[in-house]
């Protein structure tokens, strides 16, 4: 086994020192910048001048950075009447900004921090809000529709009288329309596989749960379609006679007439609804 000279022994020693040297150096300097950073982060300033701050950049739209500074408020004086408004504007600045389950998160911890606070109404329609502008079409799953109808519902509930409610009370109706639209998307679907019971069910349900819906005139023709089918002509007719009673200028009305009696009136001269002549 061959031997270093003293010489090679001590360039490897020096080499080797060398580089651990230069690693700790590497490492002094990081945990020096990361200690000057958490110290320049968390310097400890006035609250009117965080909040202030917050506000300027919420009127810069730049709202994430108004969130973060928001959220500072609170951090560094979690007990001042300050904070309780931070909380809320926080979170609509990230409503504002698009980061919707942080606004939800935010909200919620207001809520539960301030349940007596009089912008609890506020706070519970920013949080529908931040539930609704994620809907997505009706080719999706629903879930998303499903919260936001139960946060508008919940703010009605609470607070009927409030400016907020009326506004939750326009959106809820778009928001069972839309779920409605999604039931009417499945029953079509399993109608065009001639699986009419499945399509039956889902055409009932917007006809039962659905009622104020833009969607109840073609759900009750798909029923009377759906009966048609399965030859159960008694109810076809029931059901279509139900949809000439309720929306007698509705095209669905006349398309559910002409498949019943096999031609066309769209050219003919007005007469008596042909469900009375039953």
């Amino acid at each position: 086994m061959s031997h270093l000279s003293l010489n090679e022994w001590y360039r490897g020693v020096t080499i080797s020192t060398l580089w651990y040297g230069v690693l700790a150096l590497v490492l002094i300097a990081v945990l020096a910048g990361c200690a000057q950073k958490e110290k320049k982060k968390y310097v400890e300033r006035p609250v009117e001048d965080l909040y202030n701050e917050a506000l300027d950049l919420m009127e810069e739209r730049q709202y994430a950075s108004a969130s973060e500074r928001f959220d500072e408020v609170e951090r560094q004086h979690p007990y001042s009447g300050w904070a309780t408004k931070a909380q809320l504007l926080g979170g609509y600045s990230y409503y504002l900004a698009n980061r919707y389950d942080e606004a939800i998160l935010a909200l919620d911890r207001f809520m539960q921090l301030h349940p007596a606070n009089k912008d609890v109404a506020y706070a519970m329609y920013l949080k529908g809000l931040s539930y609704y502008e994620q809907i997505s079409d009706v080719a999706r799953d629903q879930k998303i529709t499903e919260l936001a109808l139960t946060a508008f519902k919940e703010l009605i509930s609470r607070f009927p009288k409030s400016k907020y409610a009326r506004n939750a009370a326009i959106k809820t109706e778009l928001t069972y329309d839309h779920l409605a639209g999604k039931e009417m998307e499945i029953g079509r679907y399993y109608h065009g596989q001639n699986q009419y019971l499945a399509a039956i069910n889902r055409f009932k349900k917007v006809v039962d749960s659905y009622q104020t819906t833009t969607h109840v005139p073609e759900a009750l023709h798909r029923l009377t379609e759906a009966y048609l089918a399965l030859g159960v002509n008694e109810e076809a007719r029931r059901t279509a006679a139900v949809l000439g009673h309720n929306f007698p200028g509705s095209e669905w009305y006349i398309d559910s007439y002409e498949m019943l009696e096999n031609k066309s009136v769209r050219n003919e001269e007005p007469r008596a609804p042909w469900w009375k002549v039953w």
